[in-house]
């Protein structure tokens, strides 16, 4: 890899700031002072910018409990945004697995890894998702068929997928859908003329939110749990 690119990949600086670093003699490579942004960099190198040794960030697998009122975007004038929850380098290399609504809770995943989000959150593949959810009304027991057979959505030109109701308590149930469309979940509620008053993301997949993650915190997701997701 070119100097000035690994510079980029670790520092998030531009190619042409990475490339006046090096000709300011600010960079050495292996204890070298190198002035070449050409020059080749292999894994084994050890690369130091202004005094600092760099290291390549690789692809990112988070799971975060996002708490209600953050917003799932990178950046907002009147909202506080999931990022400023994280506290890692490049944050703003990475993204969100599709979004939670601001007032959800529950399950974000996060990463820089956009075939791999892309994957989670395509039609194609139909990941589930389940949520908690609390109504303003009584949940009826017909609403078990009725979303197994698909809701017609205002707006909306095909019913959505099987979904799958778990009725808890009368205003609580478990809602397990296998696509992601606009307020999906309080879209569907809404249909049949109930009021999503809470709604938490408990499940993508196979993986669950862990329950010793509380509200505002993440960690990396393992191998092993990156499997569960599919």
């Amino acid at each position: 890899m070119r100097l000035d690119k690994y510079i980029c990949d670790c520092t998030g600086l531009t190619r042409s700031q990475a490339g006046k670093s090096v000709r300011q003699g600010l960079v050495t490579i292996n204890g070298e002072l190198v002035k070449q942004a050409a020059r080749q960099v292999s894994d084994s190198d050890t690369v130091i910018l202004d005094g600092n040794e760099l290291q390549l960030v690789g692809l990112r697998y988070f799971m975060l409990h996002k708490p209600a009122g953050f917003l799932c975007a990178n950046e907002d004038a009147e909202h506080q945004t999931v990022f400023e929850l994280l506290d890692e380098p490049l944050v703003e290399r990475l993204h969100t697995v599709g979004r939670l609504d601001l007032d959800t809770t529950g399950l974000l995943l996060i990463t820089d890894d956009g075939q791999w989000s892309h994957r989670l959150t395509s039609p194609k593949h139909h990941v589930p998702k389940t949520y908690r959810v609390w109504t303003a009304d009584p949940i009826p027991t017909e609403a078990i068929s009725q979303f197994a057979e698909g809701i017609m959505l205002r707006g909306e030109k095909d019913p959505t997928k099987p979904a799958e109701l778990e009725i808890v308590a009368e205003h609580e149930a478990l809602l397990t859908i296998h696509e992601g469309r606009y307020h999906q979940v309080k879209r569907m509620f809404a249909a049949i003329g109930n009021k999503v008053e809470q709604l938490h993301r408990e499940r993508i997949g196979g993986l669950q939110l862990p329950a010793d993650l509380a509200e505002g915190e993440y960690r990396a997701i393992s191998p092993d749990e990156l499997a569960l997701l599919y």
